[in-house]
């Protein structure tokens, strides 16, 4: 009789034990929300050295130095009219932004006191060349994305920091396929890898990848099977795993809420897959810290705990940017809201 009861007491004590492992397994982590004074239209987020940048329309950027606890404003004087779309820090003090817009718009600021102060480091001079994204390997060498001129994408190079660039030549760039377009959306159209690998993503009726492994010397172009059937369709930003796996999202900014089964694809072994993230709409950032990845649209989140091989919805607040360290991710969007999630 005793040995019964003691059977009965350990299965209830299984089952309890069991019950409370699956309600931790479900338990989801929560975005830390505030919003900015201005509540500007963010497009743009880095970290680096425990500092978190974001940045967006009327030319405001925001730091904070306590992981999103508190913002300091650290915008550029003067410039109300500028639409900021991608900042790169390289230290705590360091950071280079670019703003978007036709002709001079379009153009390079750096800070080297933490963002007291940001000057001029290089501007669009041509009339008709649009700014999309940077980002670098090191403090010197890095890529600039911009709308094609001519019939070609612009991709310059830098050796010194961003003071000085260098159009590639037209010859080693696939040329410009009809109705495509490159999105400056979240500072992620172009991003660089290890080794002098770099990528840079485009959409339209031809959502493409290029990718480089020189420094971005000469490109390859392969067509991605995302959504394609408007002209604001396509890609608008890529990422990689903690595997170094390389991801494109995607979709049309026209159709936010779109049920298209194709917003998200992934490389694997040359070829490129559709990633099933559960048809949530458009989403425009991705970024991974160790196993655990995150997607986001305006309209809401997803999570994936295995390197982005199965997602799960995160939340229904949405950033157009996302980036990341080894224990924190900040995302940016509509309206001045900027969410922080610790690990």
């Amino acid at each position: 009789m005793n040995m019964k009861k003691n059977y009965f007491q350990t299965l209830i004590i299984l089952v309890f034990l069991l019950s409370q492992n699956a309600v931790i397994a479900e338990s989801l982590p929560e975005w830390h929300l505030q919003q900015l004074p201005e509540q500007p239209s963010l497009r743009s987020s880095a970290i680096k050295d425990n500092v978190l940048w974001v940045a967006g329309t009327k030319g405001k950027v925001y730091k904070s130095i306590d992981k999103g606890t508190t913002w300091i404003d650290v915008s550029l004087k003067n410039q109300a009219d500028l639409d900021i779309r991608d900042i790169h820090a390289f230290d705590k003090n360091t950071a280079i932004l670019m703003s978007v817009g036709s002709g001079e718009n379009s153009r390079l600021y750096k800070t080297t006191d933490a963002g007291k102060n940001w000057n001029v480091l290089y501007q669009n001079t041509d009339k008709t060349g649009f700014f999309d994204s940077i980002d670098f390997w090191d403090k010197d060498s890095g890529l600039l994305l911009g709308d094609p001129v001519d019939g070609y994408y612009v991709v310059k190079i830098t050796k010194d920091g961003g003071k000085t660039w260098t159009r590639i030549n037209e010859t080693n760039l696939p040329k410009q396929l009809d109705n495509e377009a490159a999105f400056a959306a979240s500072g992620n159209t172009l991003i660089v890898g290890n080794i002098g690998k770099a990528w840079f993503t485009t959409g339209g009726f031809s959502a493409s990848i290029m990718s480089s492994n020189n420094f971005g010397k000469s490109w390859t172009r392969q067509t991605l099977p995302l959504y394609n059937k408007t002209q604001t369709a396509g890609g608008y930003g890529i990422a990689q795993n903690n595997l170094g796996e390389v991801f494109v999202v995607g979709g049309d900014y026209e159709q936010r809420d779109g049920q298209y089964t194709n917003a998200v694809t992934m490389g694997k072994e040359g070829n490129w897959v559709n990633v099933n993230t559960g048809n949530h709409g458009l989403r425009t950032a991705m970024t991974c810290v160790k196993s655990t990845c995150i997607i986001s649209g305006k309209l809401g989140s997803d999570i994936s705990n295995d390197n982005g091989q199965t997602w799960k919805p995160l939340h229904t607040q949405g950033y157009y940017t996302l980036a990341s360290d080894s224990n924190t991710i900040v995302g940016a969007g509509a309206d001045g809201i900027v969410g922080v999630m610790r690990f």
